[in-house]
């Protein structure tokens, strides 16, 4: 199976990170869609190998979805909350549509089909961190946070037949700069995805991430100011930025009626696990409050036409 394709299977996946706060890689849930695409599928359950021309992906498609997702209630939180999203995946004119985490990226570079590619475009997340839903009442009393409106680029290489010969790893990252007053600070989403098709119907992959994020960005969301220790009764705690989580996430999307290339309903399910590390870890916000380790599961469905 075309592994470019089959990425419309997992296209609500987005949905699960999404809907969390935690620093989930930009790739975990889009590795696929930027990787380059053999002519035709594999045999198999679906039957023969089937062209690219003869699927709903032989020139525009997209991927819509809707799901729900169960994570911590803001980074480093020990208290889980879950949130409805939609999702939107595709291809239009050439230019791909890929799902971040409560944004989209786009990538305007064609792919070679067979050949190492290279994806690049800009991105966009939207980030509420601490803007709501704080199930903690001590935090609460610290306030609420602005909402983040990041902006920025999103790169990679992906490398087709790592192991197989419909299978792809990708190596890439997000840089963002928040440009709605919130944060004021940057973001780094780098991660290694490995993914491949089982068969004609359900796609697997594994994501390796990490984050870094500036001094501005942790001042934010992780120093514990004179006031909110007052307020809070937790330390005052000064934050400085580097290297906040580092984690692993598992997806598996599966085609309804076991064949991708025809479109029609999907299914997803993601779960995830991230380790904060560094202030992100430090802060009392998390380690007083919450925990330094973050989950996150989601099921969405979605439909590619």
């Amino acid at each position: 199976m075309p592994i470019k394709p089959i990425a419309a299977v997992c296209g609500a996946a987005v949905l699960a990170v999404a809907a969390s706060p935690q620093h989930v890689s930009a790739q975990d849930t889009t590795a696929t869609s930027d990787a380059s695409a053999p002519a035709e599928g594999p045999p198999g359950a679906g039957g023969p190998p089937v062209s690219l021309a003869d699927s709903v992906f032989d020139d525009t498609w997209i991927n819509v979805g809707f799901g729900v997702a169960y994570g911590p209630s803001y980074t480093g939180s020990d208290d889980y909350v879950i949130n409805p999203l939609p999702v939107l995946q595709g291809s239009v004119g050439g230019v791909d549509i890929a799902p971040r985490p409560a944004g989209v990226a786009l990538d305007f570079i064609k792919d070679k089909q067979g050949k190492p590619s290279v994806n690049l475009g800009p991105v966009f997340r939207f980030r509420n961190d601490r803007a709501n839903q704080i199930e903690d009442p001590v935090v609460e009393l610290a306030g609420e946070l602005d909402n983040a409106i990041e902006l920025g680029v999103s790169g990679g290489v992906s490398f087709p037949g790592i192991l197989g010969r419909f299978d792809s790893l990708t190596v890439g990252a997000d840089v963002r700069w928040d440009v709605a007053g919130a944060h004021n600070g940057m973001v780094i989403d780098p991660s290694v995805t490995y993914s491949t098709p089982l068969n004609r119907g359900t796609f697997v992959s594994l994501s390796l991430s990490t984050t870094y994020v500036s001094d501005d960005f942790a001042e934010y969301y992780f120093t514990v100011n004179p006031a909110q220790s007052a307020a809070t009764g937790l330390p005052a705690f000064d934050a400085d930025g580097g290297f906040t989580s580092y984690g692993v996430t598992t997806l598996v999307g599966v085609d309804l009626d076991g064949n991708a290339l025809n479109g029609g309903l999907n299914a997803v399910i993601i779960g995830g696990y991230s380790r904060l590390t560094g202030d992100a870890a430090d802060t009392p916000f998390t380690s007083v409050r919450g925990s330094k380790d973050q989950f996150f599961v989601g099921v969405g469905l979605g439909y590619t036409f």
